[in-house]
């Protein structure tokens, strides 16, 4: 199904159903003002073209399920079902509730404390990389050229026609320029 296609305040029934997961390629879906009622369909979270969702004003209930995509909407999405609860919303659902992971710190001494960096190792890895690259690189392009008498001057020279060419096609370009504004 391709589109976007729109069920917005369609009162048939009052329970989603599980097979709206089987509409692969839906990209919108307002079911806004229907009374719609029971839980969201688990499916529902395999929807990856669903660029829109408004899910608002109606009596939904339990936990949005989990997948990314039905995550990343808005809250106004969800929003006027009291008894929905889960992420993106701010209603943690019963059992749910997390508690914050504590820093960890090393300590340098008893009253001096500081805060590891999780990807330290990681970070210095990639910086040590990074210099070590940029060091090989540039001495083995350039430490050749002052070494090497043969491919110092077959560089200057392929620079000398680059320089020849850029010139030459300017100046092609400027006086096809000319003749056109004169004509």
């Amino acid at each position: 199904m391709r589109g976007k296609p729109c069920f917005q305040r369609h009162q048939e029934s009052n329970l989603l159903i599980e097979e709206i997961g089987q509409m692969k390629r839906l990209e919108s879906l307002d079911l806004s003002t229907n009374r719609l009622s029971g839980k969201i369909p688990t499916s529902l979270a395999n929807l990856n073209f669903l660029g829109k969702l408004d899910l608002s004003n109606n009596n939904l209930s339990g936990k949005i399920p989990s997948g990314t995509q039905l995550q990343s909407f808005e809250v106004a999405a969800y929003s006027g079902n009291p008894e929905l609860c889960g992420l993106p919303l701010p209603e943690k659902c019963p059992g749910e509730e997390t508690v914050p992971p504590e820093p960890s710190f090393s300590g340098y001494g008893k009253d001096e404390m500081i805060q590891d960096d999780e990807d330290g190792w990681i970070n210095l890895e990639f910086d040590l990389s990074m210099g070590l690259g940029l060091i090989l690189g540039f001495w083995g392009v350039f430490g050749t050229m002052i070494l090497n008498s043969k491919c110092r001057l077959a560089y200057f020279k392929c620079l000398g026609h680059i320089n020849d060419w850029i010139c030459l096609t300017t100046s092609l370009i400027m006086a096809k320029l000319q003749k056109k504004l004169c004509s």
